[in-house]
């Protein structure tokens, strides 16, 4: 447990969809939300470690990370994040929440870095970061109940992926719920109904076509974005039905284009949403109260 959080907020750490990285971009999927006294990290897409130094984070505090599915800008960092903070001086357990397949994930990062793990142990005297992370694999509902802090979980529609879970914290009569990658999801209204924050995924749909152009499987990856991802009047409509306080975009899709600016998010999203409203950025601060977001935030 954190001793050093004071309040509830959330630091959107990684803002864009997808995997790729471009000069000048945003890094893929992370956040981490203090809550209740506990520093959750949710997703762990590359560059989690470094956006969370850069904020002023003690690596030394994770404590519960969350995985909502496998893919990778989702994945590829948890080891790495885990292991950079052992090195640091992580010493108290830390409890890895994912799918099934993130206990494989885990036991063939540590097989990889074996003989670093065991010279550090040995060379450093540090506890077997073996023994100090544990793993646990869940399933749509019910994941965690503790000191106060709920945690519940709604499988969503991201095909092909079959296991990729919306999340609900709660705790003190506060909530914030993560809609995971997913296709416009109707029931995620009801998951996410009342929540302090919601934060959705979304995708600008001027911004699809230039997209695919610069890829090479571009057909492909058209198919895939309209059939497994929001477009942001969708992430709207289910902020607007569920009746949540705070609606922040994120995961954004292209979140890279030159061309596009958080006004076309805005004028996008302003179609189905009226309430206050975050558009992503790396590094992004959003408090669970009537705070603004620390280096700007749009509330029109």
């Amino acid at each position: 447990m954190s001793a050093h959080l004071v309040g509830n907020r959330l630091v959107l750490l990684g803002s864009k969809g997808g995997p790729a990285l471009r000069q000048g971009g945003p890094w893929p999927s992370s956040s981490l939300l203090e809550f209740g006294g506990r520093s959750i990290v949710v997703d762990c897409g590359l560059g989690v470690t470094r956006v969370m130094a850069d904020a002023g984070i003690s690596l030394k505090a994770l404590d519960l990370i969350f995985i909502t599915h496998l893919h990778s800008d989702h994945l590829l960092e948890l080891g790495p994040l885990i292991h950079t903070a052992w090195t640091a001086g992580l010493a108290t357990p830390v409890t890895v929440y994912g799918p099934p397949g993130t206990v494989d994930y885990w036991r063939h990062f540590c097989q990889a870095m074996a003989f670093d793990i065991d010279i550090r142990i040995v060379d450093e005297g540090r506890p077997n970061i073996r023994e100090l992370v544990s793993v646990a694999e869940f399933g749509e509902g019910a994941v965690l109940e503790e000191s106060g802090l709920k945690v519940t979980a709604l499988r969503v529609d991201h095909p092909p992926v079959t296991d990729c879970f919306a999340l609900r914290f709660e705790h003190a009569g506060k909530s914030v719920v993560f809609s995971a990658d997913t296709a416009f999801f109707p029931p995620l209204a009801d998951f996410a109904r009342g929540a302090d924050i919601l934060v959705h995924e979304a995708m600008l749909e001027q911004g699809i076509e230039r997209l695919v152009a610069r890829t090479g499987n571009g057909a492909r990856l058209r198919e895939h974005l309209l059939a497994s991802h929001s477009f942001a009047e969708e992430a709207g409509r289910i902020a607007s039905d569920a009746g949540v306080k705070r609606l922040v975009l994120n995961h954004l899709i292209p979140a890279d284009d030159p061309e596009i600016g958080e006004a076309d998010w805005i004028a996008a999203v302003r179609k189905t949403w009226a309430g206050d409203l975050t558009i992503a950025r790396d590094g992004l601060v959003v408090g669970l109260s009537s705070e603004k977001a620390v280096r700007g935030e749009e509330t029109a």
